[in-house]
């Protein structure tokens, strides 16, 4: 078990009903979340998004769950955890506890756009978000302007539907770059071209963001000869110490998500951060290992603060 910082806390005078929408309670983050809900006194049930079905056509709108029916009051409060590899499904079931006057932490619309990189990476830089130079393309002419558009070779090349690093390719040559391209949409995928920001390191700076504030971040540097620098591909995690214009940069990320409760992944460029992603369920263990901070605990304050029925008001625009 971690030794967590101290973090300043308030005697719960009220006992909340809390749904986590999880596949596998046992995951370390869903596992903290359930810990930190009970050491606040509240009563917390984990539930599969995916057995869940919803009914829409009574007078008064519920969710199924094996042998249970979900009605408006059960809950007072839903933590989506929803992978994304069904995002559809789950943010149907996130939407339908909204419908019920569920305060949901992150609300639905805020998960949906999230999780389309080209989406989020438009409506960041439509704020003046800081972002590594981007292009998409369905069928280019000349795929050669388009890598040049981004800087030229080395370039980074995305998949729209990858995560955790999976369908990210490193160009390191235009007629690398051209040959991954080509093959990519010979499967018709999406995919994303962007600028390599070599003065990374194949380093980044994950930020937690919980309501207005970066409660924790975290520098993760890739293992020897990987750019990329997930924590399950062999990366490390230290603590560090965020720059003001790092952690307002985060800030402004997730309120432009319209998410209470998320990670944001910067990198440090010459011209200042850069945000690579939004994402709407990051992980507790990483970042709680790296930081010793008790950030499940911080979730629950803000939920105390701000659980109220029928809350949920779609935040963000596009």
């Amino acid at each position: 078990m971690l030794n967590f910082c101290s973090i300043p806390t308030t005697k719960v005078t009220i006992h909340m009903k809390i749904a986590i929408l999880s596949r596998n309670a046992k995951l370390y983050s869903t596992s903290r979340l359930v810990e930190a809900c009970i050491e606040r006194g509240h009563v917390v049930r984990v539930v599969d998004h995916l057995r869940c079905f919803s009914d829409m056509g009574k007078e008064n709108p519920s969710v199924h769950y094996k042998t249970e029916e979900f009605s408006p009051g059960d809950f007072d409060a839903v933590i989506p955890r929803i992978g994304s590899s069904v995002s559809f499904y789950g943010t149907s079931v996130v939407r339908q506890f909204e419908m019920m006057g569920t305060y949901s932490v992150n609300e639905s619309v805020a998960i949906s756009r999230s999780r389309d990189k080209l989406r989020s990476m438009q409506l960041l830089s439509r704020k003046g978000i800081g972002l590594p130079r981007t292009g998409f393309a369905n069928r280019p002419d000349n795929i050669k302007d388009l890598i040049k558009n981004v800087g030229g070779a080395p370039c980074v090349i995305k998949l729209l539907e990858g995560t955790q690093g999976i369908g990210v390719v490193l160009a390191e040559t235009t007629k690398t770059a051209e040959a991954i391209v080509e093959a990519f949409m010979g499967l018709n995928a999406d995919i994303l071209i962007q600028e390599f920001i070599k003065e990374a390191g194949g380093a980044d700076i994950r930020c937690f963001v919980v309501g207005d504030r970066v409660v924790a971040a975290m520098k993760r540097q890739g293992a020897e000869g990987e750019f990329r620098s997930n924590l399950h591909r062999g990366g490390s995690a230290v603590l560090i110490k965020l720059t003001p214009e790092e952690r307002a940069t985060a800030v402004s990320a997730a309120n432009i998500m319209g998410l209470n409760v998320c990670g944001v992944d910067l990198l440090r460029a010459e011209r200042g951060p850069v945000v690579m992603e939004v994402n709407s369920s990051p992980g507790l263990e990483g970042i709680e290992t790296a930081t010793k901070k008790d950030v499940a605990t911080m979730i629950f304050q803000f939920i105390e603060k701000n659980a109220k029925p029928h809350r949920n008001r779609t935040q963000g625009k596009g």
